[in-house]
C-alpha cells in the first residue's frame, strides 16, 4: 500500500481569500487550451482565425462553469436541490459534473458559431482537442482535494485516503481519470486531428473515446453514497451517462465518413 502524499487543497491565500488547486487546476487547462487553439488556428483547415481564438475560449468556460454546476445539481444532487433550490448558487461548496459541463460547452459553441458564421461540426471538432488536458487536471484537483476516491482494494498502489471515514484502502482513481481521460484521450485526439478529417469525425472520436474510457474508470471510482449502483446491481450513475456518449460518437463517425463518402467532390475525385 502507498502512503497518500497529503496536500494542502489551498494552494495559497491572499488575505481572507483561499485560492484551492482544484480551481488552479481549471484555470491551468483553459490556459492550456487556449494555447493550443492559437496553435491550431494556424493551420490552413482551421474554422477559427487567431483573433476568435480569445472570445472561444470564454464563451467555452462560460459554458463549463455553468453547465457543469447545473449538471452536478440535475445528475446528482437532485434531492438537494428539491429541498434547497438556493444550494445550486453556492460552488464554493463544490460540486461539478462533466457530463454537465458538455452540454454547457455544446450550448455555447452553438451560439459562438451563430454569431461567428462558423459551421457548428466544424467548430466542435476543432474545440474537441483542446478539452481532455483539463479535464485530466481536473482530476488531479479531485486527488488533492481527497474527492470521488475510488472502491476498497488490495493492489499495491492502494492508497487510505485520510478523509476517508472508513479508513479502507482504496482505488487511486482520480489518478487512472488522469491518465485515462486526460493522458490518453489527449493523445488520441491529437493524432487523430493532425490530418484533416471529414466534418464531425474528431467529435465522434471525443464522444466515443471519453464514453468508453470514463465508463472503464467508473468501475474503480467508488458510487456516489447518496446514489449507489442505479442498474443491474454494477451500473453507476456515470457508466449511465456514458452510455449515450458511446452512442453518438459511433453515429457521429459513421455519419462523418459516410458523408465524405458519397459528396460531390468525392464522385468527382474518383471519377
Amino acid at each position: 500500500m502507498l502512503p497518500y502524499p497529503e496536500i494542502d487543497p489551498v494552494a495559497f491565500s491572499i488575505g481572507p481569500a483561499s485560492v484551492h488547486w482544484y480551481g488552479l487546476a481549471y484555470l491551468t487547462g483553459l490556459a492550456f487550451a487556449w494555447w493550443l487553439a492559437i496553435r491550431r488556428s494556424a493551420r490552413a483547415d482551421s474554422p477559427v482565425r487567431r483573433e476568435q481564438v480569445d472570445d472561444l475560449i470564454f464563451y467555452g468556460a462560460l459554458g463549463v462553469v455553468f453547465g457543469g454546476r447545473f449538471g452536478y445539481a440535475i445528475f446528482y444532487g437532485g434531492q438537494q436541490l428539491a429541498e434547497d433550490p438556493s444550494w445550486i448558487l453556492r460552488v464554493w461548496q463544490g460540486g461539478m459534473s462533466f457530463h454537465g459541463g458538455l452540454l454547457g460547452v455544446l450550448l455555447a459553441m452553438f451560439i459562438y458559431a451563430r454569431r461567428q458564421q462558423i459551421p457548428f461540426g466544424a467548430l466542435m471538432d476543432f474545440v474537441a482537442p483542446l478539452v481532455p488536458v483539463g479535464l485530466g487536471l481536473g482530476r488531479l484537483g479531485n486527488f488533492i482535494g481527497q474527492e470521488l476516491w475510488g472502491r476498497a482494494t488490495d493492489v499495491p498502489w492502494a492508497m487510505v485516503f485520510p478523509k476517508d471515514p472508513l479508513a479502507l484502502a482504496r482505488h487511486p482513481s482520480q489518478l487512472y481519470q488522469f491518465a485515462l481521460e486526460g493522458i490518453l484521450l489527449f493523445g488520441l485526439l491529437y493524432w487523430f486531428s493532425s490530418k484533416p478529417r471529414p466534418m464531425w469525425a474528431v467529435s465522434g472520436m471525443f464522444s466515443l473515446g471519453y464514453g468508453c474510457l470514463r465508463f472503464v474508470a467508473e468501475f474503480f471510482r467508488e458510487p456516489d453514497a447518496h446514489l449507489g449502483f442505479q442498474a443491474f446491481g454494477w451500473l453507476t450513475r456515470g457508466q449511465l451517462l456514458c452510455v449515450p456518449m458511446i452512442a453518438l460518437g459511433l453515429y457521429l463517425l459513421w455519419y462523418a465518413y459516410r458523408q465524405a463518402t458519397y459528396s460531390p467532390s468525392s464522385k468527382d475525385a474518383k471519377s
